[in-house]
């Protein structure tokens, strides 16, 4: 049986992937959904975790929400992304600054 450490340090690894993604890359907007897609992902790697650890399925439902939340996240960016590129003819962030209010 695996135990509930390695769980939480791939996790943890998992999450420090996603904001180094965030942070240093800046430049490119898929990117930076990947790496947000990424950090829910390892929280929900937690949620699971703690639930087998635990024998409680209330963490594992909770996870099916996430999911659900993260897939229209995704959606609605990505559709986002394509208005963004058939007016301005690019995805970089620093091309973006016009919609600051």
């Amino acid at each position: 049986m695996i135990p509930l450490s390695y769980y939480l340090i791939l996790g943890a690894i998992l999450f420090a992937i996603s904001v180094v993604g965030i942070f240093l890359n800046r430049k490119n907007l898929i990117v930076i959904l990947m790496s947000i897609e990424l950090l829910l992902l390892a929280a929900n790697m937690n949620f699971v975790a703690f639930s087998h650890y635990l024998q409680d399925p209330a963490g594992q439902v909770f996870v099916f929400f996430i999911l659900t939340v993260a897939a229209a996240e995704a959606a609605i960016g990505l559709a986002i992304l394509i208005i963004l590129f058939r007016n301005k003819l690019s995805i970089n962030v620093e091309d973006l600054d016009e919609l600051k209010g």
